[in-house]
């Protein structure tokens, strides 16, 4: 990831960081060179990679994530309980058949953790079996914790970012759990004021 991010050259790197927890984590990283911040420490990517890599290269990391523990905590608790509702078998039933099926076709057409694989138009095909059953049966009920609910409050705080820098030639990496990538090329390909590059490119420079 170090060497990908190396050839990429972003200006601004958008992380799945809730806003209002990347000040303690950049503070506490400035001052030990550790993170222990408890939602910024469950990326690797970030801890081990992306915030010392700012010690070598001038990017400006972004949180965007709309996540809250609250959020989470309350979805949490609603799947629980509608996984235990005898009344909401068949709805789960279906979701779980759905997340099994999609699992099958990812292992099927390729690995599941091969970046090339991962950076692909079939791959989000793919993720969206069975996340869209998802989407379908639990979204309103999960509040801000649903499926489009919280990748909304991803992408608001992401096009904030592209708006502050519109036209300004600027490159930016987001770095999110590869589940929401389709949802927001979906989105991202809407705009006329954008290039998305394509990964493959990046990933042959560092082989």
């Amino acid at each position: 990831l170090k060497k990908l991010i190396g050839v990429i050259k972003p200006d601004f790197i958008l992380t799945e960081i809730p806003p209002d927890r990347f000040e303690a984590a950049m503070a506490e990283f400035q001052k030990t060179g550790a993170i222990t911040e408890p939602r910024v420490r469950v990326f690797p990517e970030y801890v081990n990679v992306i915030f010392p890599l700012t010690r070598e290269m001038k990017f400006e990391i972004i949180p965007t994530a709309g996540w809250t523990k609250i959020m989470n905590d309350e979805r949490s608790r609603k799947l629980r309980a509608i996984s235990q509702d005898p009344a909401r078998k068949a709805d789960w039933a279906e979701y779980q058949a759905a997340e099994k099926r999609s699992d099958e076709m990812l292992k099927a057409a390729g690995n599941p953790n091969d970046p090339y694989f991962i950076h692909t138009d079939e791959y989000d095909r793919i993720q969206d079996v069975g996340l869209q059953v998802y989407n379908r049966l639990f979204n309103m009920e999960l509040g801000l914790g649903g499926w489009d609910n919280i990748n909304i409050a991803h992408y608001w705080n992401i096009e904030k970012a592209l708006e502050k820098y519109r036209y300004q030639g600027k490159r930016f990496l987001i770095t999110y759990g590869a589940g929401h990538k389709g949802w927001f090329i979906r989105e991202l390909r809407k705009r006329d004021d954008i290039k998305l590059l394509e990964m493959k490119p990046f990933l042959d420079k560092v082989k």
